[in-house]
C-alpha cells in the first residue's frame, strides 16, 4: 500500500495560565496543526506561541474556529443565524492570519471545531455559510472537512480547495458523523486500536463505522486530538502503524472534491 496522508492535531487550546494537551510533543508527530482562535479555547499569547512553534517545525498551520463557548470548550450546540456564522468564522480566521503573519508564517487551511463542526457535518447550508465566510477572506484557503458528511458536500458545491479528514480516536455513526461523546465507546483511548483502524481505513479508502459499515471516501488527513489522556501515545502509534504499512506522511495539497 503506497499512499500519502497528512496527520493533523488541534492545538493552542490552553488559556491564560491553564495548559491543555502536549502541543510540543504533538508537533514532533503531526504534519498539520489546527490552532484555536480564542473563542472555544486559546488566547493571543497561546496563539502566538503555538504559531511560532509550528513554524519552527515546518508544520502546516490552520485556523480552528469554534462557537463562542470557552466554558463548554465549544462542544455545546448553539443556534446562530447563517449570516452571523459567516462573520464568526471571518473574525476568527482574521485573528489567526494576523498572528501567523507576525510569527513569519501563514494560515494554509481552516477546520471547524467541536459542536460547530458537528452541526455543519449534518447541515450542508450551515457548512456552506461557514466556508463562504472563510473564502471571502482567503479564496485560496484549504477547507478541511469531515469526510463523507454534509461538510464535504458543501465544499464540492463551492469548488474550493479541500482536505477530507477522518478521526483516529473517534467512533463513527453509519452516516459518517461522529458518535456523540456522551455515549460509551465514542472516544478511542487504546493506541494500538487507533493505529490499526487508521491503517484499515486508509487501505480500504473508507470510513469504518462502529457497526462495521464501510463508507467509501477520499482520505487526505487524519485527526489526532490533543486533549485526551493518551493523545500523544495515540498520535505516535498511528504514525508508526501507517509508516510500517507503507503510507507516506506529508501535508495535504488541497485538491477540490
Amino acid at each position: 500500500m503506497t499512499r500519502t496522508v497528512d496527520l493533523n492535531a488541534d492545538m493552542g487550546e490552553g488559556f491564560g495560565a491553564w495548559n491543555l494537551g502536549d502541543d510540543a510533543a504533538l508537533l514532533d508527530i503531526v504534519t498539520s496543526a489546527n490552532i484555536a482562535c480564542g473563542f472555544h479555547a486559546g488566547d493571543w499569547d497561546v496563539m502566538a506561541k503555538t504559531m511560532a512553534n509550528a513554524r519552527e517545525k515546518g508544520t502546516g498551520i490552520g485556523a480552528h474556529p469554534g462557537f463562542p463557548d470557552l466554558h463548554g470548550f465549544g462542544r455545546r450546540r448553539m443556534d446562530i443565524p447563517h449570516a452571523s456564522l459567516a462573520n464568526l468564522v471571518r473574525y476568527q480566521l482574521g485573528a489567526a492570519q494576523a498572528m501567523a503573519t507576525a510569527a513569519g508564517t501563514k494560515v494554509r487551511h481552516l477546520k471547524l471545531h467541536g459542536a460547530l463542526a458537528n452541526m455543519a457535518s449534518e447541515d450542508q447550508d450551515m457548512a456552506r455559510a461557514c466556508y463562504e465566510g472563510a473564502l471571502s477572506v482567503d479564496p485560496d484557503i484549504i477547507v478541511m472537512v469531515l469526510a463523507g458528511t454534509a461538510q464535504q458536500a458543501a465544499v464540492a458545491e463551492l469548488g474550493c480547495a479541500a482536505a477530507c479528514e477522518i478521526f483516529a480516536d473517534r467512533a463513527y455513526n453509519d452516516d459518517a458523523t461522529l458518535v456523540d461523546r456522551k455515549l460509551p465507546g465514542s472516544v478511542i483511548h487504546d493506541p494500538k486500536q487507533a493505529g490499526q483502524r487508521m491503517v484499515d481505513m486508509v487501505r480500504e479508502g473508507a470510513i469504518i463505522t462502529a457497526s462495521g459499515k464501510r463508507i467509501e471516501t477520499r482520505i487526505d488527513t487524519i485527526c489526532l486530538h490533543g486533549d485526551t489522556p493518551t493523545a500523544v501515545a495515540i498520535a505516535a502509534e498511528v504514525r508508526r502503524a501507517l509508516k510500517d504499512s507503507g503510507v507516506e506522511l506529508a501535508q495535504f495539497t488541497g485538491a477540490p472534491i
